[in-house]
């Protein structure tokens, strides 16, 4: 009987809420990443005071993950809940928030979705952009913004990249949260698609769809790929570390949060 009070109970709870789905763009240099955290200078810190200021009840801002510190967005999504009995509808939501919010956070669209909706448990994978410049100079209004890093081999490391495609154990290719759970975390992840376009003037974006990434797991395969472009690690220990990564030992190193950005959250 227990049960069946708590399911009715959980039924009109959600026949009172509206649930709101938002996606976003922000410019990650100003932020300490999105996660919320105790100084308040998070992308999620800055929406949810926002979205309470104009509804003191919304509640629930839920992200489709983390992204780092410096870390940018151009299809971040969440999702938060208000009373129904709030008369705003979702494009009302979109043009108050990008009222107050600050110019480097932008909510792109709003949309009301089902309740049963989950920014973070629906999605089905992510598609995160690194952005990089190989020329001698980096033209300063892209500095924070792309990885200047000067003579890569693009074919070279274009092809390097490939080695990561397919369903692999990536622990050597993430960096430890120190939150205790470390040693347990699961860190078999499935990279679906690894493609790099080339502009004429020296730059590349290297597009990376997988299923879900571990922390700072781009950087260290951007990282590794380069390494692999300049010969300074072998193809065989990058395929030994996804196979059966050592304990403790991390890939050489973690590409910069410079031109990383969060493309799009993939959805049923």
């Amino acid at each position: 009987m227990k049960g069946s009070r708590d399911a009715t109970i959980v039924r009109k709870m959600d026949s009172e809420l509206s649930r709101f789905r938002l996606t976003i763009a922000y410019d990650g240099r100003p932020f300490a990443g999105w996660q919320s955290q105790p100084d308040g200078n998070t992308v999620q810190d800055h929406i949810l005071a926002e979205l309470r200021g104009i509804c003191p009840s919304a509640t629930g801002l839920q992200g489709s993950g983390r992204t780092d510190a410096g870390v940018s967005a151009l299809g971040q999504v969440a999702h938060f809940d208000c009373p129904v009995d709030w008369k705003m509808d979702a494009t009302a939501w979109r043009k108050a928030l990008n009222t107050k919010l600050p110019p480097s956070i932008r909510i792109m669209d709003c949309e009301e979705v089902d309740s049963d909706f989950h920014a973070r448990f629906s999605a089905t994978g992510k598609i995160y952009e690194y952005r990089i410049c190989t020329g001698e100079v980096l033209p300063p209004l892209d500095y924070g913004l792309v990885w200047h890093r000067r003579n890569l081999p693009i074919e070279e490391f274009s092809e390097a990249m490939s080695v990561f495609e397919g369903t692999h154990q990536f622990r050597a290719f993430s960096a430890n949260r120190n939150d205790g759970k470390d040693e347990g975390r699961d860190t078999e992840r499935t990279i679906f698609d690894i493609s790099s376009t080339e502009a004429g003037d020296g730059y590349l974006t290297v597009s990376i769809h997988g299923d879900g990434f571990l922390y700072k797991m781009v950087r260290f395969l951007i990282g590794t790929g380069s390494y692999l472009a300049l010969n300074r690690i072998d193809l065989e220990t990058v395929e030994d570390w996804l196979r059966d990564p050592p304990e403790t030992e991390k890939a050489p190193y973690c590409a910069p949060a410079d031109g990383l950005s969060l493309f799009e959250v993939c959805y049923e």
